[in-house]
């Protein structure tokens, strides 16, 4: 732990309060015409996903906790949650399904992801950003809709529903943005 002062706090960085560990959303130094400038803080408690607000003196002392990302590789999912292993030294590491959330749904045997750990304790994951699935079921292609202005509903492998251009059937592979289920294109593969 390093105490840093709060004014330097910047999105994504961790902090350590109360023995907690913080993720900071939004921080922002307020500079009143008159009075001391204070730095508000929007947060969100790793270990149960409760978010606070705080407000600081600008050169007040907070402790910042290091976080180490690195790539992992997706294994397999069991009852303990999900198990990755670091390609550089093979150790297996088992993410909660807590901290996994419900981004689960889009992890594929042998996926990349960058994992974010505290002391060697898994707290946060990214996937990439897109990924490739089949549609398994979408409504059949209606004579004269044009491409540009609708889309229609479709059932992913994974069983997340999206929106698909009309021209999509089923057992198309498609490239779905993992943030929002959103269509991206067909795939190339």
């Amino acid at each position: 732990m390093v105490k840093v002062i709060a004014s330097s706090l910047r999105k994504g960085n961790v902090v350590d309060i109360d023995d907690k560990l913080y993720v900071v959303l939004t921080a922002e130094n307020i500079h009143p015409g008159k009075g001391t400038p204070v730095t508000q803080l929007d947060m969100r408690r790793i270990s149960d996903g409760v978010k606070i607000s705080e407000r600081y003196r600008t050169t007040e002392q907070v402790e910042r906790a290091f976080v180490e990302d690195r790539p992992h590789t997706f294994l397999y999912e069991d009852s303990d949650g999900y198990t990755f292993m670091n390609p550089e030294t093979f150790d297996q590491v088992t993410v909660t399904k807590d901290v996994m959330g419900d981004q689960s749904v889009y992890l594929q045997e042998g996926m990349e992801c960058m994992l974010s750990t505290h002391n060697g304790v898994p707290i946060a994951i990214d996937l990439p950003a897109r990924v490739t699935l089949e549609i398994v079921d979408t409504e059949p292609t209606v004579k004269g809709q044009t491409a540009s202005s609708s889309y229609k509903p479709a059932m992913l492998s994974n069983g997340v529903r999206t929106m698909v251009p009309p021209h999509v059937s089923a057992g198309t592979r498609v490239v779905i943005m993992t943030a929002d289920a959103s269509y991206v294109e067909r795939a190339k593969d």
